[in-house]
């Protein structure tokens, strides 16, 4: 079997594996072997038993053996507190494939579902799974059973095996569906460049909604960070091409660059601090980088949760 480095993508080594879940098998491995030389060193194995120690509560539960071997208080789990959902939530618009060449946003983040998704089964968790663009497309409640798992392996490659081009996203919309259709205290991961920037409050709504209504969020805001955060690119005429809209324009870089530079600033900025206040865990995912950087959130976000 080929072993597999999460801290860098290679889609040559991606490639390697038949089929997503067992790359998802391999990834979540990988994961907590490097867990041991990480702040969670000590607690690979038991991280599905066990949340962090919160401030105030009673001390006869904390596990004295594990604060021994982290430095970390954490409290023994009882099996009801064990059964989490997931709701993960994946932006299947048109601007979702890019780059062409190399992986492209809609298959890291599918990369990354699959991981969360496995991770969640050997927690005993229930997952669940969202597909949007313009409107929901494909919705499945959380579960845990083997058949709903591998139900969602088959539609996380069958995500990977279509493009569609000219499709918008209606986030806003999505996030308030979504918000009001599943369970009550879950854990909603969202994959998403965040490129529905025609009405930025509504938007924001959308993320307070789901706070509004019980569930814990994660965003992790899906970016090719060399070209589309930092803008990347020689100074020579290039045709850009909206691909949600087909819109086109041909430009030097280095005419935009510093406006472009602006404009993304002050909207990132503007998500943090709407992330901030509603208390949603922003996470910005460079595609180029390697699947740690979504895992390690998703676990503190776990052991937060009761």
């Amino acid at each position: 079997m080929a072993t597999l480095n999460i801290d860098h993508i290679d889609m040559e080594q991606l490639q390697r594996f038949g089929n997503l879940e067992l790359l998802a098998k391999q990834v979540v491995e990988g994961f907590i072997v490097g867990l041991h030389k990480s702040p969670f060193h000590g607690f690979s194995v038991e991280f599905a038993e066990h949340r962090l120690y919160n401030s105030g509560e009673a001390t006869k539960h904390i596990d004295w053996k594990l604060y021994g071997r982290t430095d970390k208080l954490f409290v023994k789990r009882y099996e009801e507190e064990t059964n989490l959902r997931c709701q993960i939530v994946i932006d299947n618009s048109s601007s979702m494939y890019f780059p062409e060449r190399g992986i492209n946003k809609i298959q890291f983040s599918v990369y990354c579902a699959a991981s969360i998704i496995n991770l969640l089964k050997r927690q005993r968790d229930a997952a669940g799974l969202t597909i949007f663009s313009n409107h929901i497309e494909k919705h499945f409640a959380a579960r845990s059973s083997n058949i709903h798992i591998r139900l969602l392996y088959s539609e996380l490659e069958r995500l990977m095996a279509f493009k569609d081009l000219n499709k918008a996203t209606a986030t806003a919309e999505a996030l308030h569906t979504i918000a009001e259709s599943i369970h009550k205290r879950s854990l909603v991961a969202v994959f998403s460049d965040m490129m529905d920037t025609n009405n930025k409050e509504d938007l924001f709504n959308a993320l307070q909604h789901l706070k509004y209504n019980g569930h814990e969020v994660i965003l992790f805001h899906v970016m090719d960070k060399k070209t589309e955060l930092d803008f990347e690119f020689e100074n020579r005429p290039y045709l850009f091409v909206d691909m949600e809209s087909g819109q086109k324009v041909k430009v030097f870089p280095n005419e935009i660059k510093q406006t472009y530079l602006e404009n993304v600033s002050n909207y990132r900025k503007q998500l943090k601090d709407r992330c901030t206040q509603y208390r949603i865990d922003y996470v910005e995912a460079d595609i180029r980088e390697g699947f740690r950087q979504v895992l390690v959130p998703y676990l503190v976000k776990r052991l937060k949760m009761k």
